[in-house]
């Protein structure tokens, strides 16, 4: 049932749905597709997130220089990504086994908590690099003081230290709990008192995602409208095909963010508004049960969708990666004359 468990990336809320929504409308078949189809869609997610990132990562950790201060925050959104979806495949078997939760209460907690950490890293990370490529833009006389490599990466530690502090509650509340029901053991989130459902929604909707939306969407609009004001003037500068690149990019990324993780965000203050009886009714009901689960997944994609957009957008990317290989090819040449 809806009202019944707080917003949460987990499968708890949709287990006390299934056990209590036979009143409103059959939905077992839904469930029964569920079970069959989201496994292998998570697990594709898993594999394609986990040798994108990876490569992106090798791709700028290989680079004989110093990396820009727009790649320092790129490189953190690849690793962030990559520690995102090792916590896939855990999910996928917990669904294929209909909830039943087999790796133990360690695993409980801390895989939810590193997934929880990291969704808060990514959006902070989009925010960061979006403020980056305002600076660079809008305020270019003062942008070399304001984009040093020391700072970015000081903001980057600063994003993943916030990102673990906010994930807490999920480390100290996730627990395995018996459904009798469904005759499983399942990985959930308890609150201890009722409040704790309005904190939570607070610190995963409005801090974790309506805040930095409100911040994302400012220094974009900044951005586009300082990149059309330069196209009607025709100023040229040096390094504005450059920074054009480097703008699409990140353009691209922040688009595909926020069309990934809006639906997630949504359903999660649709069902605590439904917990606090703002909306009632079956339709609600059955509504967010479903939608939210398919919003979890569709969160998900972003993950592996990021390294897809360094390839398949991002122009001087695919430079770095010639830069890398040319690196390979040349050692290798060294390393098979010497032999």
């Amino acid at each position: 049932m809806a009202t019944q468990t707080p917003p949460e990336f987990s499968i708890s809320k949709q287990i006390n749905s299934f056990q209590n929504t036979s009143y409103c409308m059959d939905t077992k078949e839904l469930w029964d597709v569920l079970y069959s189809v989201l496994p292998t869609s998570i697990i594709v997610i898993f594999f394609f997130g986990l040798l994108g990132n990876i490569f992106a990562l090798s791709i700028f950790l290989l680079l004989r220089r110093r990396l820009t201060v727009a790649e320092i925050y790129l490189t953190n959104l690849s690793a962030s990504d990559l520690v995102f979806v090792t916590g896939l495949p855990f999910w996928a078997e917990s669904v294929q086994e209909q909830f039943f939760w087999p790796f133990g209460h360690a695993f409980c907690y801390i895989i939810n908590g590193i997934i929880k950490a990291n969704m808060f890293i990514s959006i902070f990370l989009v925010v960061a690099i979006s403020r980056d490529r305002y600076i660079a833009l809008v305020h270019t006389m003062s942008s070399q003081v304001q984009r040093s490599h020391r700072q970015a990466q000081i903001i980057c530690v600063f994003i993943w230290f916030l990102g673990g502090l906010l994930s807490i509650p999920t480390f100290m509340f996730r627990s395995m709990k018996s459904v009798p029901d469904l005759n499983v053991s399942a990985c959930i989130l308890q609150f201890p008192h009722t409040v704790w459902y309005s904190i939570r929604i607070i610190e995963l909707s409005v801090v974790g995602f309506i805040i930095p939306l409100i911040a994302i969407i400012f220094f974009n609009s900044q951005i586009i409208t300082s990149l059309r004001s330069r196209t009607k003037t025709n100023i040229k500068r040096s390094g504005k095909t450059r920074d054009t690149k480097a703008t699409t990019l990140i353009l691209t990324l922040v688009t595909v963010f926020i069309i990934c993780w809006t639906p997630y965000h949504c359903f999660a203050i649709l069902e605590y508004l439904f917990w606090v009886k703002a909306v009632q009714g079956c339709f609600w009901e059955e509504l967010i049960d479903l939608g939210l689960i398919y919003a979890n997944f569709f969160a998900f994609l972003n993950s592996c969708l990021n390294p897809v957009i360094y390839v398949f957008v991002g122009k001087l990317f695919r430079v770095r990666v010639y830069e890398v290989y040319k690196q390979c090819t040349a050692k290798c040449s060294v390393n098979v004359s010497l032999g």
